[in-house]
């Protein structure tokens, strides 16, 4: 099938079908209108949303629990605590709705992270909590759906924890792998096991022993809340696995610490210019620049406010910022000036290009 093409700012996909995954889940499809694909990624990438709130568009990035094969692009999103657009996504996004969508991205992909192989065979582990399951969800059905049309040789044991039955996202479809491939081992650990056949307890070094035992012989691949994601790097590391083989997703952005060189501190303020839309924003030193894009109303796209996707880029052409990670930028954008918004604190005034 063909490939939709596509602008910086993405396209526009109609909501196709909704699947109520969880009490406080669903997965949504995406399909353009004309039923052309609307995007190609590798496995475990995400796409950012656009969500109108308060009369302005708020983009956030969700990993895709869909597979390259699928005519259709599927998220799932989890409701969270105060959580502005995912919680409107979850509530209002309805069959037929329409979305603004930026292009696949992120570095937790298979393309760039791919299994370390003995004797011509892939030993992998999937580790998940929470909604953290998607794009592990999707690197395993991904190399499933591979192993059925050509010869790989790949173990797989993916091993997700929840707190009961009822909040286990994508459950008989992981049963229904678990049944149809002898390489796919599903491991399930609840908080409450009550009325199911899982083992109970909280996922820990004893438990991922238990239930793992050889995973430092495994590739890693880990996705879920960031406490979670710091407890299994620590086991796994404790546990002999050798980082090199293990990958991590997250949204968390990093701002970056003051520097000793820099003179600036909390209390000063500084000038944000952005001569093409006629805008200047005052804001606190060592604050982050995408803050006052955003204070100043100018039309800058924060989608996974991470340094991970790329959508924030702009150009400081005057004044000095401070990035913790250019992520997606070439080497020729940084030298040209260009920056991540949402990972960039201000050490002076500035004058930026959208």
């Amino acid at each position: 099938m063909q490939q939709a093409t596509c602008s910086a700012q993405g396209i526009t996909l109609r909501c196709s079908a909704r699947i109520q995954e969880t009490a406080d889940t669903v997965s949504l499809r995406l399909r353009s209108h004309d039923g052309v694909r609307p995007f190609s990624f590798h496995p475990g990438q995400f796409i950012s949303l656009g969500i109108e709130v308060d009369g302005r568009s708020e983009y956030r990035a969700y990993s895709l629990s869909s597979t390259p094969r699928d005519d259709e692009l599927q998220i799932t999103v989890k409701r969270v605590p105060g959580g502005v657009v995912s919680n409107r996504i979850v509530d209002n996004i309805e069959v037929g709705s329409e979305l603004p969508v930026l292009a696949p991205a992120g570095e937790f992909n298979l393309h760039q992270c791919p299994p370390s192989a003995s004797q011509g065979r892939s030993k992998v582990l999937m580790l998940s909590a929470g909604c953290g399951i998607t794009p592990v969800y999707s690197m395993a059905r991904h190399w499933l759906e591979q192993h059925s049309d050509i010869d790989i040789d790949i173990d797989i044991v993916f091993l997700h924890t929840a707190r009961d039955q009822a909040n286990i996202i994508f459950h008989q479809p992981l049963e229904q792998l678990a049944q149809s491939h002898d390489n796919f081992s599903l491991k399930l650990l609840l908080n409450d096991a009550t009325g199911s056949h899982y083992p109970e307890g909280f996922l820990d070094a004893t438990w991922l022993n238990k239930l793992v035992p050889d995973f430092a012989e495994r590739s890693v691949y880990l996705c879920g809340p960031e406490l979670f994601m710091q407890d299994m790097r620590s086991y796994l590391e404790q546990g002999g696995l050798d980082m090199g083989r293990f990958y991590q997703e997250s949204f968390t952005p990093t701002k970056p610490e003051p520097t000793a060189s820099s003179t600036s501190t909390t209390d000063d303020s500084v000038q944000v210019v952005i001569p093409q839309f006629g805008a200047s924003q005052p804001a606190d030193a060592d604050s982050l620049l995408s803050e006052a894009l955003e204070d100043a109303e100018v039309p800058v796209i924060l989608a996974c406010r991470s340094g991970i996707c790329g959508s924030c880029k702009c150009k400081v052409t005057s004044g000095e910022v401070q990035s913790s990670t250019h992520g997606p930028l070439s080497p020729e954008e940084v030298e040209q000036g260009y920056v991540l918004a949402c990972s960039s604190t201000l050490k002076s005034d500035v004058t930026v290009e959208l």
